[in-house]
């Protein structure tokens, strides 16, 4: 019964979502990006470290589609690589920061209130009295020589070869330092909403048949609130495709020579000096990863605020 049901809910769901055009535009390009990211080993044309400083800063050719940078790096390359590199950061920062801490504090709060309620509360106000694009600089500065630290230990002594060379650490560094963004926001909202139904008739006759209270929270409580927090995810994702991107052109992100959009951006910007010339003869090379960082926020917004629509009863016109 309850399999018909979820079938007859998504159903319902796509018959809202599809009426809006520029919604499933918008997800049809979200789902390119994302595609081009994961085929990035498959689609490829160049080594993304391959450099030949024979052909510095060529224009788009056959041989390299978005041209090539200062290094005589491919550029097409190394922005399927970034996009890569940004989906599986915005991944864990997801799966850590909004499943794992976001809906359990915020089930755990709403539901047991007292001091529970409290520790999260006032642990969460703390978090997010700092601004956040800081509290990530801190974070990701503060963090990294200690990770890298660790990961030489167990390479020299556990015999474990590849795990700088493998990108681990840097995911690992900005998985850790995105949580405040991922977390508290969502955590007051599961929160909140909890707090609206644990008293509801269906929760307390679950209460009555003795069902253990981790099974109260994920069977009964949070089936019922999965649509505000699929549009607050929604909306994150762009925020967090965002930071990461930012962490990167400071150089506390992806570190080369593995290739990052932000890494992209800052190469021209800062260290390869974005005059007037470089951005008039040679676009591609800021073009190309700022397009595709607007587009992968702009289309979750949107997707975001459409989603908003469908699951907000108010907004049903």
């Amino acid at each position: 019964m309850k399999h018909s049901n979820s079938i007859t809910f998504l159903k319902i769901f796509w018959n809202q979502f599809k009426k809006r055009k520029f919604a499933l535009i918008c997800l049809a390009i979200i789902c390119t990006v994302y595609l081009i990211g994961v085929l990035a080993p498959l689609i490829s044309t160049h080594d993304y470290s391959e450099t030949d400083l024979s052909r510095t800063q060529n224009g788009p050719s056959l041989e390299n589609w978005l041209g090539t940078d200062r290094l005589g790096r491919d550029i097409y390359t190394r922005v399927i690589w970034g996009i890569q590199n940004t989906i599986i950061i915005t991944l864990i920062t997801i799966i850590t920061g909004s499943f794992l801490l976001g809906i359990s504090l915020g089930l755990a709060a709403g539901y047991f209130r007292g001091k529970v309620d409290i520790l999260i509360m006032r642990l969460g106000e703390v978090v997010s009295a700092f601004p956040d694009i800081l509290l990530i600089i801190l974070l990701a500065a503060t963090l990294r020589p200690s990770i890298i630290s660790l990961a030489h230990y167990i390479e020299d002594n556990m015999g474990i070869k590849g795990i700088l060379s493998s990108g681990i650490v840097d995911y690992l560094v900005i998985g850790i330092a995105l949580l405040p963004l991922s977390w508290f926001g969502l955590m007051r909202l599961v929160r909140g909403q909890v707090l609206s139904i644990r008293n509801a008739e269906y929760v307390q006759a679950a209460k009555a048949m003795g069902t253990s209270e981790i099974v109260i929270l994920f069977r009964h409580i949070l089936p019922n609130i999965i649509s505000p927090v699929i549009v607050s995810i929604s909306f994150s994702i762009g925020a967090i495709a965002l930071s990461e991107v930012m962490l990167s052109f400071f150089g506390l992100g992806v570190q080369p020579p593995r290739p990052s959009l932000g890494v992209m951006i800052g190469d021209v910007t800062a260290r390869g000096g974005a005059s007037i010339s470089v951005l008039r003869n040679h676009p591609e090379q800021l073009l190309a990863p700022i397009i595709v960082v607007w587009l992968m926020i702009f289309c979750w917004n949107i997707i975001g605020d459409i989603l908003n629509d469908i699951f907000n009863p108010k907004n049903q016109y």
